[in-house]
């Protein structure tokens, strides 16, 4: 109790101190610049990326690749030595899941266990990179650290229109290799780049993802926290930094002013959000051209119906009041009433009566009206259904925010954080810690629309001299590949995060990057194809005594698949995959009462057909209240902040629903199908093809004599099962009764496959 007092009091002095440096009457903007400690100044992570040379090793023979010397000699430094190869199954399985998220069918399996050429991993690993799949697993990575959903939050948690093209921009950028520096301008400032397109601006969604409080109690507060939640997620993806802590005061432990959180709040500032009052809205997006051009035909075919329904209107009107006049029309006087009253000033029930007799009034209208002006009103009719007929495709719809103007606000430092106690203006500029680091940087240049601040921002990011934005994206691959970063806090390089534990291949691998064009590809085909990522995951008593954490890389640490890739691998061995790309997301089948839970039950979760519904996981609708509980139980990231690296949690609900969930159900059954269906005849032939649709092996003898008697054993109880029913079934042929209980029988060995830890781990 003493120490949290003191912990306390500490605080307080602490936070006292930054309260009184300023003051929003005194606006002493250079009280609150300082000068850094030689701690701070010479913090790895602000220096520049070395030029390192590749290290000799002992072992030279085990090292296929540059990663695997600076590996080694941080091993044999520890007077440790690498675990041995894992066998061909293993790493293929290994691969697969983790290039394209989906285990290798069995066709995949045999010919790779047949290509003995010295090229056959260099074979596999350059086809997973070139398949679409690929994109869908690793865009799945990128969407965690970027707060990926499609809803605002809150309590209404309403529906972010067309968000899902930025997850579509993710899986193409991955797929067709975009060079990170280009990626990264793109989602800050697709907008402002020379060329911009539709592409590119929906690349911006980025800064949208975010939540949203379509009821804000304070409007002005809420402004900036939106835009502190963009400072917030860029600062944490691209540079690993925390520097939105310094919104209220000095940062605490990191070298950042508020004076640096304002320069870089000044950046994105000028950004303002499509809505209209509580609805939120999207823009289209495109060329400067393509839109233009869209508008002018738009407004064309706009102006030409006008006329002609000016004209058609005027006869019609004309026509109406000759019927409406005439002695022959069947008509009431208070029908006649009520149309001839104008129309904003009928009363309700005449409203009701011209709605209930419009009928009767064209008929009346055709009766009094000659043939020519019948034809006349025919063709105009046509003449505007062949005019909206000829309207340009509509731009897409991205939901992005935009600038008006190239006229930015002046952006304020707030004391203590409070929007509405501003003090002196900043402009946008770089953090002071890296001012005498990086080349000259010229003032951002207006666009036509827009302030140029972004782009002159993401210009800085991807300079070859910014010591961060390749270091933190091959720390994050690194990441996904291996489970933990070289450094192990992947969005945090400051002086509270965890100090790199290979920095010499950190700095290898950022400026081999870099060299390289930037290019991922390139960089999983280096990690997979090397020793390193080739170890079995063996144990070492000796090794887990020196490094306890595995830090240093000695075997292959094996891991729980992420909720995606197991729900994936689930639909791909039961055979009901749907592979369709691309598109709006898709709404699997949740539980009742998992929609009761909601405040306004089933509220913005649509309806998939059963086919949509067995798409791959990244097109599963990412609702912030409402997660399908596959993909929840299994540790699906918090979205309302950037994931760097997701929590593994082994909880009882997890076996409960996998055991018994109806998703699971249904494909343990349309896999057991699959076995009966498939070519296999023996029994002991579809427990074989069981194996390798799930475990991608084939079973062990003393596995087959289990899997017989289980089968066995579940046919019985089946049997009895269905002896205790009513005695409709008596009336069931005996034939179908055998197959419908062994096919029971079989599901159930399906689903114990579905929930084995090897199913669900990468060893």
């Amino acid at each position: 109790m003493k120490s949290q007092l003191r912990i306390m009091l500490s605080v307080t002095v602490v936070m006292a101190a930054y309260a009184v440096s300023w003051s929003a009457e005194d606006p002493n903007l250079e009280a609150l610049e300082r000068e850094f400690t030689s701690e701070e100044r010479n913090h790895w992570s602000f220096q520049p990326i070395r030029t390192v040379s590749v290290p000799a090793v002992r072992m030279s023979g085990w090292a296929r690749q540059p990663v695997d010397r600076f590996v080694l000699r941080k091993l044999e430094h520890s007077q440790l030595k690498p675990a041995v190869e894992a066998d061909r199954r293993t790493w293929l399985r290994r691969v697969y899941l983790d290039l394209i998220g989906l285990p290798p069918t069995p066709e995949q399996q045999r010919k790779f266990l047949m290509d003995s050429s010295v090229q056959a991993y260099e074979k596999v690993v350059d086809q997973l990179l070139a398949r679409e799949e690929y994109g869908e697993r690793w865009a799945r990575h990128w969407l965690d650290v970027v707060r990926y959903a499609e809803s605002n939050g809150y309590e209404r948690d309403g529906t972010k229109p067309h968000a899902w093209r930025y997850r579509d921009y993710v899986i193409r950028a991955f797929n067709s290799d975009k060079p990170y520096s280009q990626f990264l301008i793109e989602q800050i400032a697709g907008d402002e780049i020379i060329k911009s397109n539709s592409e590119s601006q929906i690349a911006t969604t980025f800064l949208r993802l975010g939540t949203w409080d379509d009821e804000p109690a304070d409007p002005v507060k809420d402004r900036y926290d939106q835009l502190d939640d963009i400072l917030a997620t860029t600062s944490a993806v691209f540079m690993a930094n925390t520097l939105q802590c310094a919104r209220c005061h000095e940062h605490k432990f990191e070298p950042f002013t508020q004076v640096d959180y304002a320069r870089i709040l000044a950046v994105f500032d000028p950004l303002k959000r499509p809505q209209d009052g509580r609805q939120d809205l999207d823009r289209l997006v495109g060329t400067t051209q393509e839109l233009s051009d869209y508008k002018r035909a738009m407004e064309s075919a706009d102006s030409k119906i006008s006329e002609i329904e000016s004209e058609r209107n005027k006869l019609q009107a004309l026509l109406q009041k000759k019927a409406l006049n005439s002695a022959q029309t069947d008509i009431s006087k208070a029908v006649i009433a009520a149309f001839q009253t104008q129309e904003e000033n009928r009363s309700e029930q005449q409203k009701r009566l011209v709605e209930q007799n419009q009928k009767s009034l064209d008929q009346a209208v055709n009766r009094v009206a000659t043939g020519s002006q019948i034809l006349l009103l025919k063709t105009w009719k046509d003449r505007i259904v062949t005019l909206n007929a000829l309207r340009p495709e509509e731009p897409p719809r991205a939901y992005v925010w935009y600038e008006e103007t190239n006229l930015p606000p002046a952006t304020k430092v707030f004391y203590r954080g409070d929007p509405t106690t501003p003090a002196g203006s900043l402009g946008p500029d770089i953090p002071g810690i890296f001012q005498d680091r990086s080349s000259v940087l010229q003032e951002p240049k207006k666009r036509k629309n827009s302030s140029g601040r972004r782009i002159w921002f993401a210009n800085w990011l991807t300079n070859k001299q910014h010591p961060l934005t390749a270091r933190v994206l091959v720390n994050r691959i690194w990441q996904w590949h291996f489970g933990e970063g070289i450094v192990s806090t992947e969005s945090n390089f400051g002086l509270r995060g965890d100090r790199p534990t290979h920095p010499e291949l950190l700095d290898w691998l950022a400026g081999w990057f870099v060299e390289n064009g930037w290019c991922m590809k390139p960089l999983h085909r280096m990690i997979v194809l090397s020793s390193t990522y080739r170890m079995s995951s063996v144990w070492n008593q000796e090794a887990s005594q020196i490094d306890p954490e595995e830090r240093l890389l000695w075997r292959w640490k094996p891991r729980r698949l992420d909720a995606e890739a197991i729900r994936d691998s689930i639909l791909s061995a039961s055979g009901t995959l749907n592979r369709k790309m691309f598109g709006p997301s898709i709404y699997p089948s949740i539980a009742r009462a998992v929609l009761e839970g909601q405040s306004i039950p089933g509220n913005g979760w649509g309806k998939s057909d059963e086919l949509e519904a067995r798409r791959r996981s990244v097109y599963v609708f990412v609702k912030r209240s409402l997660l399908v509980p596959e993909l929840e139980l299994l540790d699906f990231p918090d979205t309302t902040a950037s994931c760097e690296q997701r929590v593994v949690s082994t909880v009882a609900p997890q076996a409960l629903t996998f055991m018994n969930g109806l998703f699971i159900h249904e494909q343990a059954a349309s896999m057991a199908a699959r076995l009966e269906y498939g070519i296999e005849r023996t029994l002991e032939e579809q427990i074989s093809k069981a194996f390798q649709l799930t475990l991608c092996r084939l079973p062990s003898d003393h596995e087959i004599e289990q899997s017989l008697a289980f089968i066995a054993l579940q046919t019985t109880q089946l049997r009895e099962e269905r002896s205790k029913e009513s005695d409709s079934h008596e009336k069931d042929d005996k034939t179908t009764r055998i197959a419908e209980t062994h096919r029971g029988a079989m599901k159930a060995f399906c689903l114990v496959l579905m929930n084995t830890d090897e199913f669900v781990f990468s060893e």
